[in-house]
This record gives structure tokens, sequence and C-alpha cells, in this order.
């Protein structure tokens, strides 16, 4: 089992910008420089929170300032985009990145960003959408003829080529035929991660869903790998969740509830997520507790990975046996303030607890 990082980020609304972007790319480097295997950096349009609409932007002013890590897309959201720009956008940043770099895609979640770009998400459009975008950019990078392409959403034309003068549609990606693919899953038995099981993608679930619920995914990845006459591959799979260590639980606990981890789902996630989903049900391993009873101790108990070295080993080794194994542990980005508290918590991660788990995979 590896160790990775995905950022949404979260800044709170009003955060100065600049700031904000300056602070993601230094927790990139920190991580590179302790030896994290991967970054991921979503994308949203309309959350003042979650304040970063071109991933790829921030990728592209990373690349020089990291050594190791793969940098990722979490997620292009399909629907925002026109996939003609979005195949050259990533094709670019492919070769900009030498080929470390990872392309996540989803169909999005955020109300907010439905509404700019007119999906209905009650229809299920958005998915619809995201599938035919995804074969299209495919089919534009690995054979794309001439002609016009439109649905309701997108229209254009890719024009006859004149080799003569070297004018057509040129650029593919780096990596061949393309990037490693990535796709994240929320709901229970996720379709889309089915999808991922079918494609041979990399299956990622996210950070606010209960343990049965993250069993589920990896099943709906099998059932898709079956369906495809493959077998699915357990270390594909990334896992979110929100990790905080310290020199003992009882200052972990304390810091993370009294600090950022505690504000963010406080002041955001404990309000979002029932304006999305109705309840708060994604954060309960049992359904039957009504939303009053989570609280930031129950997600410490249940969600959350806090505390000492040896409890983080614990419940992280815990969380691998459950759900029967996973490739690569993705630690969630927040603000994380003050900066040296949350720094000596991803040393502890890497030299204490990580070390006590290398029998995992």
């Amino acid at each position: 089992m590896d160790y990775g990082y995905f950022t949404m980020p979260l800044h709170p609304p009003g955060s100065n910008i600049t700031e904000t972007l300056d602070e993601d790319l230094e927790q990139i480097v920190v991580l590179d420089n302790l030896g994290f295997r991967e970054a991921w950096i979503g994308e949203h349009f309309t959350s003042s929170w979650e304040n970063i609409p071109a991933p790829d932007l921030l990728i592209a002013k990373a690349i020089p300032l990291i050594k190791n890590i793969i940098l990722g897309i979490g997620v292009s959201c399909m629907p925002n985009h026109n996939p003609f720009v979005l195949a050259h956008r990533i094709a670019m940043l492919d070769h900009l990145a030498h080929g470390r770099f990872y392309w996540g895609v989803g169909a999005g979640s955020f109300p907010g960003d439905f509404k700019v770009f007119g999906i209905n998400p009650k229809t299920g459009e958005q998915r619809v959408l995201t599938h035919d975008a995804i074969d299209l950019i495919l089919k534009l990078w690995e054979d794309p003829q001439p002609g016009l392409y439109e649905n309701k959403y997108w229209r254009f034309s890719v024009p006859e080529p004149q080799n003569d003068v070297g004018l057509k549609l040129h650029l593919k990606p780096y990596q061949k035929p393309h990037p490693p693919i990535a796709v994240a899953g929320i709901s229970e038995s996720s379709g889309t991660l089915m999808i991922a099981g079918e494609r041979n993608w990399i299956p990622m679930s996210i950070n606010l869903v209960a343990k049965q619920i993250l069993r589920s995914h990896w099943k709906a990845v099998e059932e898709g790998a079956q369906k495809a006459g493959m077998i699915a591959d357990r270390s594909k799979w990334r896992v979110a969740r929100d990790v905080y260590v310290a020199e003992t639980t009882e200052q972990a606990r304390r810091e993370a509830i009294e600090g950022t981890l505690g504000r963010d789902f406080k002041e955001y996630f404990f309000r979002l997520v029932p304006k999305i989903r109705g309840s708060l049900d994604i954060f309960k391993t049992d359904t039957s507790i009504s939303d009053s009873d989570v609280t930031l101790d129950y997600m410490i108990d249940n969600m959350w990975i806090v505390g000492s070295p040896d409890d983080v080993a614990r419940k992280i080794r815990e969380l691998y046996e459950y759900l029967g194994g996973f490739g690569v542990l993705l630690v969630m980005g927040h603000e994380w303030r003050p900066r040296d508290k949350w720094v000596r918590s991803m040393t502890l991660l890497t030299r204490e607890v990580m070390p006590k788990l290398k029998d995992l995979g």
C-alpha cells in the first residue's frame, strides 16, 4: 500500500485566492519531499470553499517545483468542458509533465456548476454527457476523423488535414495511448466505478463516505471488470480519508476538532452534503442514527483517521483489512493552520506510521 494526497482544496469563503493557491502549491512541495507518491487537485467553478476552477494550470505551475510526485486532476468535470478544447489541454499538460500525470474524469456534482452549464442533474444527463465526452476525446487522440461533432451541449468540426503545410488535428498525449484515467465514486454501488472496472481505469473513493459504502465501491469495480472478462486489480484502487497524526491520540483529537479539520466539516461539509443529498447519510456507519448524531466526535470515531502514530497505523490497517485491500491511501488536503502542526502530522505519517504498514499490499 502506498500513500498520496487529494485536495479539493478547502479554503473559507473570502480567502485571498493568490495566497491560497500559493499555499496549495507549498503543500504539494512538502509532500513531494516527504515521499508521497501522487497528488490530485479538484475542479469546481461555483464553490468558494473549493476555489480552483483550473487544476491543469496549478499542475503546470507545480511541475518544475517537484521531483517525484505524480500529479493528477481529480477530476475534470466533463459537462463543464468542450471535448475538443479539453483534449488539447490534457494532452499538452501530459507533455509538460513528461508523463508524470494522471487524468481524473467525472460528471461533477455541484448544483451551481450544473446551473452554469445548463445541466439538469435529475435527468441523469450529466452521466451520459460525461461518457460521450470521454469517448470522443479518446477518439480525437487515437484517430481523429474529419467532420462535424455535435450534441445539445457542444459543436465543433475536425477539419480535413492539409499535410503539405501541416494543418491538421495533431496533438496527442505524451503517454501512449493516453494518460492513466481515473474516476471517482460517491454513491453506494457506484455505477461510475463499475465503468472503472469495465475499462480498467483507476477507481477512486471519496473521503466523505462511510466504510460500508467503500466496500460496495469495490464490488462495483469487480462487477465491471467481470463484464469485460477481466479481474479487477486492487492495487489501482485509491481510497481517500481525512488523516491527522500527533504524538498522542488525545492531542490529535483535540487539534483535529478545534482546528482546521473540525472547522471544515462543521462550517462546510455538514451544511453542503444535506443540500446535495438531502441528509448526512453518507457519513453514517449506521443509517438509523439521526443527522444530529453526526458530530465531530462521531467523525473521529467512525470516519477520520486521527490519533498517535500507533493508533493511526492500527486504524489504517483495520480499514485495509475491512475492505480487503487497496493500493493507495489518499490523505485529504485542508488549509491546515498552523502549518507546522500539519507538517509534523505528515512527517509522523511517513516516518512512523507507514513503516508499520509495509506488509500491506
